[in-house]
């Protein structure tokens, strides 16, 4: 085991990939979810070394834990040979006692797919027990996104790296966090993994961002993510999450993907009528486990 460092993430993304396509989906969430939990989730907190850690085996990537997501869980994702092994468990401790020793919460947790069956056990073993069903797992095909024009003065293109400061304010305004421009900058836009052009903003005739998602691609699988997809509290119910997706989805398809999926708190309503409307289905729930600090 050894602290991750930012050269890590490409060949992180690149092993989870491998990991997908010779075990499929379950209990791997999409490689772009890696970044995305690395540095938006754990922006400010520590130095993602103390909170991000890498096991190997010889040259080869067995096993990647995130620590202090949302201030009290962690995830850990490990290579399919090691699955329910007493390799996974020892993972999955240190983890846990990792994010324990750093958590303010009464608890620490983890959230787990409801078909992984090993994993499960093994939370189980530990002293985990189950809560709450987490996220809804949504996926559809890309093989005709429709169309959704953005309200007229509105338009619909990438972010750049100028955009920092608006896109702080949407994200306050959606999930209520805390960020500057400088931060989301520094944290997220310049990080390895993201790439502006793959954040798809909605602006107002003001300038403001009115909406805006970010999408992922593996090109291993075929498959598209997004994570996150907001609007700001001022534009609401104008269809501006759902221009900036359709964008998102139509340059997805024409990337190769196939697929596209999408997570979300089962107790969202809004953001379940959105996908739905369009044409994600539910393909799995994830359970989130917790214990006694």
């Amino acid at each position: 085991m050894r602290p991750y460092r930012d050269a890590d993430m490409a060949v992180l993304q690149e092993t989870v990939s491998v990991w997908i396509a010779a075990a499929g989906r379950c209990g791997y969430d999409h490689i772009g979810e890696l970044p995305h939990r690395v540095y938006e989730n754990l922006r400010g907190r520590r130095p993602v070394g103390e909170l991000v850690q890498v096991w190997q085996d010889g040259p080869d990537v067995v096993g990647v834990g995130v620590n202090l997501r949302f201030g009290e869980a962690f995830d850990v994702f490990t290579a399919p040979a090691l699955r329910g092994s007493a390799a996974e468990e020892r993972m999955l401790r240190v983890a846990a006692g990792t994010t324990g020793g750093l958590t303010a919460g009464a608890y620490v947790g983890t959230d787990v797919f409801d078909c992984d069956a090993a994993r499960i056990e093994l939370l189980s073993r530990l002293g985990f027990a189950r809560f709450r069903v987490w996220d809804d797992v949504r996926e559809r095909a890309l093989d005709g996104t429709g169309t959704a024009s953005a309200p007229p003065g509105f338009t619909v293109r990438s972010a750049t790296l100028e955009d920092a400061d608006g896109l702080a304010e949407a994200r306050n305004s959606s999930f209520g966090d805390a960020w500057t421009g400088a931060l989301y900058r520094d944290e997220v836009m310049t990080r390895p993994g993201y790439d502006p052009a793959r954040e798809i903003v909605a602006v107002a005739p003001d300038g403001r961002i009115a909406a805006y998602t970010v999408y992922w691609v593996d090109g291993r699988n075929r498959t598209g993510h997004f994570e996150p997809v907001g609007t700001h509290s001022a534009f609401q119910r104008r269809g501006l999450a759902r221009a900036v997706m359709v964008e998102a989805m139509a340059r997805m398809a024409a990337a190769g993907m196939a697929t596209v999926t999408v997570n979300h708190d089962a107790e969202n309503v809004p953001a379940r009528r959105l996908y739905e409307s369009l044409g994600f289905t539910k393909t799995h729930e994830t359970y989130g486990y917790r214990r006694a600090v």
